[in-house]
């Protein structure tokens, strides 16, 4: 087979395989698991060859016209470059991670068959907009996820967190999809093309009429489907879906397809100064923000979904700055951590029995009961903080390397502002990585009291799938100098500046975290549980879907969101109200948007009903009163209508007397 055909096979089996198991996921459920898992795997092996065969140089390029429009035509395109491929591996191998984790996860839901092909289309779709060489067929896959993500984080529909969560998901990229959709057809129309190489080409010859207005159109999109200020709220209360899902959208698939547009169309943004400075400040507030909110979170999967923000966050900066190898090597190097980290936290909620974090940190040996989740978990988050050997570091040091380069001056494709605003905050983001990942490692797994629960030890997959992502979570950024050629010949090699100045102030970060965290124990050591319980902030036990999930009860009372021994509130000392709330997004944008659309409604509905109503009320009552008038004149009595005819004859007799006598006196 032609690479081509390979590339097209990749995202049509994990395709036949949703359609395929939504098809005989009640009449043949003993078909479901292989249907989920197998497509799904051979999509990864056929992307591996696909990487290979394309070897990292020139673009492979495929078409066929898929119908006549009359105007800008739409092309069933492939374009497989370095780029292209690379991330096609990192999608096939998370999502055939998460089916595996899955078949031990949810092998008592009742809904598997249907959440099994939903992922595989989730899966396909993706594939489809990496592989995609035009811009109608990319937006496809582009929606396709938005609904999968729709289905997927409403997966228990039953509570009411994941209705609700489902749909703001679903409204909140939508919002952004609105003005995508028009940055696509203005980009078309300028370009005259949707192929992605004619539109680039365009670009880079100066072609696209209005490039500062299509570009910040674009980037609305951008920031709806990868989570960045200001439309990255729908992403923490996403969580509410099962946490392989989890997995799946931080690591490989949504969040992922916006930067992956970017850096696919570059040169677009890059035409607009302007373009590239909304990008950089939005990637700088993105990350800072994020990073303090995930400090101060207490359910363990909004710590990792505030993290996922930020580190979405450098790969906008990387764009920002001009260099797509970095963002591109990021977004890789995360989605093999990140997945890690979502899984493993699935074990830990699983072991728990809670989402909590301050719950956890009253468990005595939870990290001996679950040693596969602790030991990969420890790698994730050390690849999370940027500590050298492991992953993070060579792709978290590729960003701000670019950043500094255009900072000094030494780039031609972004304003040099662009770099010092990135490079400021990515350094500051590295602090509060680090202290945030230190804080949720000991608040886990260095936990003082009671002993933890025990829920049975976890499917043989479940802790399998584990060992495998934690391969290229250590060994992945030592492959810088060996895939140059798949990312534009672009050298990623650790710069010393950069390199001294990230793992310096992630070191300060995580030590000072752990210091903090010593200081806040021994003071809630000598705290009675009483006054604990007692305190104005505490709430009850958080009990997320996990424990409903595996019919697991809650750790009893003591789950807490106040916890006296947790480092963040030190740390963040009157911000940490502010930073547990997403700093009142939500609240803001329900005062703004909200509220005025329902208030406008309620108005709608006062109108409809107590004026509109009224006329078309009133204008059938006339014709009713007339109609009951005239049906009590219908007795079917011969003689009473005799007497109406001789009396009506009467009047009109005595009507044209009256008539002609006047006549006669003018």
């Amino acid at each position: 087979m032609t690479t081509t055909t390979l590339a097209v096979l990749v995202p049509l089996l994990p395709f036949l395989g949703a359609a395929a198991g939504l098809l005989l996921g009640r009449t043949a459920p003993g078909y479901v698991r292989p249907l989920a898992v197998l497509p799904t795997l051979a999509a990864f092996v056929l992307a591996v060859v696909v990487a290979v065969d394309q070897g990292g140089g020139k673009s492979i390029d495929a078409s066929r016209r898929l119908t006549p429009t009359g105007s800008v035509p739409i092309d069933l395109a492939l374009h497989l470059d370095g780029f292209a491929v690379l991330v096609a591996v990192l999608v096939g191998l998370v999502a055939t991670c998460v089916q595996l984790y899955s078949t031990g996860y949810l092998r008592d839901d009742p809904r598997y068959p249907s959440y099994a092909a939903l992922v595989s289309l989730f899966t396909s779709a993706m594939l489809l907009v990496v592989y995609s060489g035009d811009l109608m067929v990319l937006l496809v896959g582009w929606e396709i996820m938005g609904i999968c993500s729709y289905f997927l984080v409403g997966h228990y529909w039953e509570t009411p967190e994941a209705r609700a969560a489902s749909l703001k998901a679903f409204l909140v990229t939508k919002l952004g999809d609105v003005p995508f959709l028009i940055g696509l057809f203005a980009l078309a129309t300028d370009a005259g093309t949707f192929r992605i190489t004619g539109v680039v080409q365009a670009a880079l010859t100066g072609g696209i009429d209005h490039p500062t207005l299509i570009a910040l159109l674009l980037i609305a999109g951008v920031a709806g489907k990868s989570a960045q200020f200001p439309l990255h709220t729908w992403l923490p209360d996403a969580m509410a879906g099962p946490t392989p899902v989890s997995a799946l959208i931080h690591a490989a698939t949504m969040v992922a397809a916006g930067i992956y547009f970017v850096a696919r169309l570059l040169p677009v943004f890059a035409a607009s100064a302007a373009a590239m400075t909304v990008l950089a400040v939005m990637a700088a507030v993105t990350m800072v923000g994020s990073a303090l909110a995930a400090l101060a979170q207490d359910d363990i999967k909004r710590v990792l979904a505030y993290s996922t923000i930020g580190q979405l966050g450098y790969m906008s900066g990387a764009l920002a700055v001009g260099d797509r190898g970095a963002a591109v090597f990021h977004l890789l190097s995360h989605g093999a951590f990140k997945a890690l980290l979502f899984l493993a936290a699935g074990v830990i909620i699983h072991a728990a029995g809670t989402n909590s974090l301050s719950a956890m940190s009253r468990m005595d040996g939870l990290a001996k009961r679950i040693p596969d989740a602790y030991w990969t978990m420890t790698v994730a988050l050390l690849a999370l903080a940027a500590i050298p050997p492991f992953a993070g570091f060579f792709s978290k040091e590729a960003v701000l390397s670019a950043a500094e380069h255009t900072a000094l001056g030494d780039s031609t494709v972004a304003p040099q502002g662009t770099g010092w605003i990135v490079l400021i905050a990515g350094l500051l983001t590295a602090l509060l990585t680090a202290a945030y990942a230190m804080r949720l490692w000991l608040l886990a797994f260095r936990g003082k009291g009671a002993p933890a629960p025990d829920h049975g030890r976890q499917p043989v997959a479940m802790n399998a799938v584990l060992w495998v992502l934690a391969i290229p979570s250590i060994g992945f950024g030592l492959t810088t100098g060996y895939l140059d050629d798949w990312f534009d010949g672009h050298a990623l090699t650790p710069a010393l500046t950069t390199s001294v100045l990230s793992t310096g102030v992630a070191l300060v970060g995580g030590l000072v975290t752990y210091a903090t965290w010593r200081h806040t124990s021994a003071l809630a050591a000598r705290t009675p549980i009483g006054a604990v319980a007692a305190h104005p902030e505490a709430d009850g036990g958080l009990v997320e879907e996990e424990a409903i999930a595996s019919h697991t009860p809650a750790y009893g009372d003591i789950a807490s969101a106040y916890d006296p021994a947790d480092p963040g509130r030190l740390l963040l000392g009157p911000l940490h109200r502010h930073a547990a709330t997403g700093f009142h997004l939500d609240a803001v944008y329900r005062t703004l948007f909200v509220r005025p659309v329902l208030a406008a409604a309620s108005l709608v509905r006062f109108l409809d009903r107590e004026v509109v109503e009224t006329y078309v009320q009133g204008a059938g009552a006339l014709p009713r009163w007339l109609g009951a008038a005239v049906r009590k004149a219908q007795t079917g009595n011969v003689q009473t209508y005799l007497s109406a005819l001789l009396a009506g004859s009467a009047v009109l007799a005595l009507v044209a007397v009256v008539l002609a006598n006047a006549n006669a006196g003018s």
